[in-house]
């Protein structure tokens, strides 16, 4: 397994997480589309994952309400100082008028439910689930810098930001001297490349590292889904509430990369999956990866995307497969490219 420095920390993470939302997914049909694995199932994969050099463990304290938490608890008990677990908050977790949101009654509250599910007494990267534009800042900034002072949480996070919202935080931060987000968990895929026009340059400058969730464009890229073929029964698309969830991608652009995945996959003798993964890791800002699994060999074939990289032609066919002409501003900021290059080459540069 490969690990990377997460963001402009001193921290190490794996290239791949381990997702849990299919953990305990029985309460409601949108959990239920990701999966049902209970304690003993669990278990099993997160074995499959230690073996594999796969040590951390992502979550939030909504998948299926806690439950998620409780069963990853019990499946490393006995084992926390081997892994790394990061977790969320913000989204409501109850009926109350504080059961949400980024405040500090909220995020104290959040926090501890989660220590308590999970079985710990702290929390490697505690990342906010969404942005709050209702709670100052300034105080959700200062709740997550007291909890890191407590010992309850090592780093911080958050996801789902757009720029604005992760700089003017950044800059908080620096004028008070809150801990910063050295980490932004962020959609990035093959059929979803919108990352890429202003969350990916700022992360390059001011080095936050990118935790990616639904690298496999909310399950359109395991290699299942083809032109003219009925989608599989797991799949979590077959869910219309998991479905309009998701990010929207038109059935022809998923049907197009494909093809160029089944094309590059027997070149590779690698899955199309494994190929959608590995030229996510070839990405400027990529520290990890969140996959998940229903099962050992979904988990298994998903670690093996990991040892090997796509060639530079395989990666260029796919970038002309998926390129899109961004929104305003960022298509006239492509025009000025002399000035405003994309982050491979700032990377380059070795900034």
């Amino acid at each position: 397994m490969e690990y990377r420095q997460l963001g402009g920390s001193g921290l190490k993470v794996p290239v791949l997480t381990m997702g849990t939302g299919t953990f305990g997914g029985s309460q409601n049909e949108f959990f239920k589309s990701w999966g049902s694995s209970e304690e003993k199932e669990a278990t099993r994969l997160v074995d499959i994952c230690l073996e594999a050099g796969l040590n951390m463990f992502d979550s939030a304290d909504v998948y299926s309400g806690g439950r998620a938490e409780e069963v990853l608890g019990a499946a490393i008990k006995g084992r926390r100082d081997r892994v790394l677990i990061s977790t969320k908050g913000t989204f409501r977790s109850g009926d109350g008028p504080n059961d949400v949101g980024s405040s500090r009654q909220h995020l104290i509250q959040a926090v501890e439910g989660s220590l308590r599910r999970l079985g710990t007494d702290y929390i490697d990267l505690y990342q906010l689930h969404g942005f709050d534009a209702v709670a100052p800042v300034e105080e959700t900034l200062r709740t997550l810098d007291d909890l890191v002072r407590a010992g309850k949480i090592r780093y911080i996070g958050c996801s789902n930001f757009s720029g604005w919202h992760l700089m003017k935080s950044l800059a908080v931060s620096e004028k008070y001297g809150y801990e910063r987000y050295v980490a932004h968990q962020a959609y990035y895929s093959l059929v979803g490349r919108e990352y890429e026009w202003e969350l990916m340059p700022l992360a390059v400058d001011q080095r936050v590292g990118t935790v990616v969730w639904s690298p496999l464009g909310w399950g359109r890229l395991t290699g299942k889904i083809r032109r003219g073929q009925p989608l599989p029964p797991e799949t979590r698309l077959q869910s219309s509430i998991a479905r309009e969830a998701g990010p929207p991608v038109p059935d022809e652009e998923v049907y197009r990369v494909v093809d160029v995945l089944d094309e590059i996959a027997k070149e590779t003798g690698k899955t199309v999956a494994q190929i959608a993964l590995n030229w996510l890791l070839q990405r400027p800002t990529v520290a990890t990866l969140i996959i998940g699994a229903r099962n050992e060999q979904q988990l298994r074939d998903n670690i093996a995307a990991v040892g090997w990289n796509l060639t530079t032609g395989q990666v260029a066919k796919l970038d002309a497969a998926t390129k899109k002409t961004p929104i305003y501003p960022y298509w006239h900021q492509r025009g000025f490219k002399e000035r405003n290059p994309f982050p491979v080459e700032l990377g380059n540069r070795g900034e």
